[in-house]
């Protein structure tokens, strides 16, 4: 489930000023390529943030069942970024922003479903 929230994150799209668009996929790999030259640019929020919580994700691939605190604080820093890119798409009525955050709200409502589930059994 941590796999699917994490390759539904990267499909987040980003609209800004009058002709800037990316998807979360394409802003990463530009961070990603200016990394030795512009650190500035790590330093923003809402890089360190959902960078945190794809970081504590990704440990969670390689665990035999993947930490239940983990994978709820990776949903948790991703979410706050992805929320938001929803929130812009409503309030500027812009559906592409919308669309594509969907796949992500989805799978963070069943990854929380299903961890939920987890904890109140235990």
């Amino acid at each position: 489930m941590n796999l699917l929230v994490v390759v539904t994150f990267f499909l987040g799209y980003m609209e800004w000023g009058t002709n800037n668009r990316a998807f979360v996929f394409n802003a990463a790999a530009a961070l990603y390529n200016s990394l030795p030259n512009d650190l500035e640019g790590f330093l923003n929020p809402f890089v360190l943030i959902p960078l945190a919580g794809l970081i504590v994700l990704v440990i969670t691939f390689f665990q035999a069942p993947p930490n239940r605190k983990l994978s709820l604080i990776g949903l948790a820093c991703l979410g706050v970024f992805m929320v938001f890119l929803f929130f812009i798409g409503l309030t500027s009525l812009n559906i592409r922003i919308i669309v594509s955050t969907l796949p992500f709200l989805a799978c963070a409502f069943l990854s929380l479903r299903l961890n939920w589930r987890k904890a109140v059994s235990e």
